[in-house]
């Protein structure tokens, strides 16, 4: 019951907040304009993540109890950074530098405080152990790549908030079920918040999250995957519903982001670009060239996503060795063929576009008057 009104809360608050905002960041001209790598039409104000970051908080603040705050604690201050640091780049922009130096502290604090990082490789490649700078290395290095990843699919209307509501509600529903109600409480308030503001960025969109909205959740889903991960890892088989493949599952629930960084980053190399240049070159952009609204590519990606975290069910008694080359293969030939439905896809577009020359002269010819040839000789007797 708690749980549920703490939802709720978020929802409510983010749901009344989120119209205010519109309108006091229209008039402070806080917008985004369209052009360059810019999809949309109009000028939309930005910062939407404002609405159900603070919902969140609200909610947690009444709803979790004394032990439910420690639980979480240093992850909510390192949720709070980087928030302020999505904010502070949406109203002033900072450098790539400053974005990162402001990351790795949040990571840290949830690595080297709170303890959330891989403690293991959980037998994979037949590594169990492994030493604590490893560890912290390469969980710090994780929720940095995660966040920017999720960061970078945050280019169309309802698309990272859809993506992040489905992976939170997985994550709500294992933490629960493992005793981890801090967590579990956190993931689906963030659920409730996330949803309220869909209401508005749904298409035709009337807010962007901006960073100040992507930077969080994707930071939120990075911390929360990589506990879910080694808590999985670490579990008994009696302590709740563990996965075989840890690693896997982690993959699984953040294929999206995944793979769509690591199809941009291997393209721009093949062709001689730099893999962090700004490009249209992301699954959304390339979908759209097959003539779909945002609001199909939305729902399309989001029934990937339900895809792979189906997957994960169907192979929990798999280990990594088999589930990861299983979702790895599963995610190229899906990708590969979407980019051959897309291609195809233009090019018949293109074929059925009539060239602009041709554009071109029939308004020439529309523009000019349609003069009746009777009417006009009338016109030249008169004046002879």
């Amino acid at each position: 019951m708690v749980t549920f009104l703490a939802i709720f809360t978020a929802f409510l608050i983010g749901f009344l907040i989120t119209p205010v905002l519109i309108l006091v960041l229209k008039r402070l001209n806080l917008i985004d304009a369209p052009g360059g790598r810019k999809i949309h039409n109009g000028f939309i104000p930005s910062m939407g993540g404002i609405s159900f970051v603070v919902g969140a908080i609200i909610s947690v603040l009444t709803w979790f109890s004394m032990s439910q705050l420690i639980e979480i604690r240093f992850l909510l201050t390192a949720f709070g950074l980087m928030f302020l640091l999505g904010l502070r780049d949406d109203m002033v922009d900072i450098s790539a530098w400053q974005k990162i130096g402001g990351q790795l502290i949040a990571a840290c604090i949830v690595v080297v405080f709170g303890d959330i990082r891989f403690s293991s490789m959980y037998g994979f490649l037949g590594i169990y152990e492994i030493p604590d700078a490893v560890s912290y290395g390469i969980s710090i290095f994780t929720i940095i790549a995660l966040t920017n990843s999720f960061n970078l699919i945050d280019g169309l209307d309802g698309l990272a908030g859809s993506v992040s509501v489905v992976t939170f509600l997985f994550l709500g529903w294992w933490f629960m079920q493992a005793g981890m109600i801090g967590f579990s409480m956190f993931a689906f308030i963030l659920v409730g918040g996330v949803i309220s503001f869909l209401v508005f960025n749904w298409h035709p969109a009337k807010i962007f999250m901006g960073d100040t909205g992507s930077l969080s959740l994707g930071f939120a889903l990075a911390v929360m995957t990589i506990l879910f991960v080694d808590s999985n890892g670490n579990m008994n088989d009696y302590e709740g519903w563990k996965f075989s493949a840890p690693i896997a599952s982690g993959i699984a629930l953040l294929i999206i982001p995944i793979y769509d960084t690591c199809r941009i980053f291997t393209k721009r190399t093949m062709k001689g670009k730099s893999p962090l240049a700004a490009d249209k070159s992301h699954i959304h952009h390339f979908m759209m060239r097959m003539g779909l609204r945002h609001d199909q590519v939305t729902i399309t990606i989001v029934l990937i996503n339900s895809f792979f975290i189906g997957m994960m069910f169907i192979g929990s008694n798999l280990n990594d060795h088999v589930l990861i080359p299983i979702i790895a293969v599963m995610a190229v030939i899906l990708g590969l063929r979407l980019d051959v439905i897309t291609l195809s896809r233009v090019k018949k577009i293109h074929r059925e576009t009539p060239p602009i020359l041709s554009l071109r002269e029939r308004k020439k010819k529309a523009s000019k008057p349609n003069v009746n040839k009777e009417i006009l000789e009338k016109v030249n007797l008169t004046q002879n």
